[in-house]
């Protein structure tokens, strides 16, 4: 049975905090979304993670949630697909939270998450 999979955000890459914090807040004030601040990035409403400095992806990232991650997975093994484990994250019950998966499409790396 195929997993299914849905847009949960994309995350831009920004060089700097203050940048990410003008492109959150213009993205905000675009489609009517509330910024708000974050760790490693700035965001706007839940679309949009803006982040404050490059992380993975030339241009950033793509996420995406499924209810099986584990399952989820495994299928995506299956057709060939590899991961990055240096960037996996887990519960506190030791579960798999979120990861990306290896390289780059269409100039984003991708994680998917647990929904």
């Amino acid at each position: 049975m195929e997993n299914t999979f849905e847009l949960v955000h994309l995350g831009i890459n920004t060089p700097s905090p203050e940048e990410a914090e003008k492109l959150a807040k213009l993205l905000s004030l675009l489609f009517n979304l509330t910024p708000r601040h974050g760790q490693k990035s700035e965001f706007a409403g839940n679309y949009f993670e803006c982040m404050k400095a490059p992380f993975l992806g030339t241009n950033g990232h793509v996420a995406m949630a499924t209810a099986d991650l584990d399952a989820a997975v495994e299928e995506l093994k299956g057709k060939g697909f590899g991961f990055r484990m240096d960037t996996a994250a887990y519960t506190e019950d030791g579960k798999l939270k979120n990861v990306y998966l290896d390289g780059e499409y269409g100039g984003f790396a991708i994680h998917i998450m647990r929904k």
